[in-house]
């Protein structure tokens, strides 16, 4: 198979890959861990902290995912190749292709995608223009912008086996609902809205925005199978060439 040749021909590259990735989130993570709180930002001392911004999961889901991309790579390049293909390694590559495909990949580009939507029909919906004062605008781009090509990047270094395609969406799908249940209770316990556009919607269309934001992942994850398809497709005719 193209992707696991792919893999253990470049397990090496892959790990330092990987590596550099990881201690860019950690940086990244610790960067914004290491924000001031003041009265003009009171969001991460507020209920829920920051744990209830999906940016702020979505660093830390792509933290946690490289750290088990370099566990996995480490695993390939220390063992024989007979035993990666059974036991931990292939159980550790199944939980790898299942973290990226279900949750890394369409979250992560559902961030970028949703936040530079809002930001450029109007900032102060979702990063009103004070922040710009306490939040370096280089944090702004790791946390919204880098994502993306990260994520890319993954593609096209390693195959990744989607799970069956009902599985995938509803594993999304219960992301996206107990993400929703989070916001919605945090509302409810605090009177907060997390996102500055909910206060400006009625009833109605607060549920419809949440409704849509929620069913556009799912296009994200087809997006996700489509171009590992095209990507590791043509990457195993040109081996077949070769």
């Amino acid at each position: 198979m193209a992707g696991g040749a792919g893999v253990r021909a470049n397990s090496k590259l892959c790990l330092f890959v990987h590596l550099v990735i990881f201690g860019w989130y950690v940086f990244t993570l610790r960067a914004n861990c290491s924000l001031e709180i003041t009265s003009r930002h009171p969001g991460a001392r507020s209920y829920g902290g920051r744990w209830k911004y999906l940016t702020f999961l979505n660093l830390v889901m792509q933290t946690v995912f490289f750290g088990v991309c370099i566990f996995t790579d480490l695993l390939h390049t220390l063992l024989p190749s007979k035993s990666t293909r059974s036991g931990a390694p292939l159980l550790l590559v199944k939980l790898r292709d299942g973290f990226f495909t279900v949750l890394a990949f369409p979250v992560g580009t559902f961030v970028f995608t949703s936040f530079w939507s809002l930001y450029t029909y109007d900032r102060e919906l979702v990063y009103p223009k004070r922040l710009d004062d306490i939040i370096p605008i280089w944090l702004n781009h790791a946390m919204h912008t880098v994502i993306l090509p990260l994520v890319l990047v993954q593609m096209y270094l390693q195959h990744h086996r989607h799970p069956r395609r009902i599985n995938g969406i509803l594993g999304l799908a219960l992301f996206a609902s107990l993400y929703l249940a989070w916001v919605l209770w945090i509302h409810h316990v605090s009177g907060l809205w997390v996102y500055p556009i909910m206060a400006h919607l009625s009833p109605v269309g607060l549920a419809l925005f949440l409704g849509a934001s929620s069913l556009s992942m799912a296009p994200l994850y087809l997006l996700g199978e489509k171009l590992n398809r095209a990507i590791w497709s043509q990457t195993g005719n040109q081996k077949k060439k070769k």
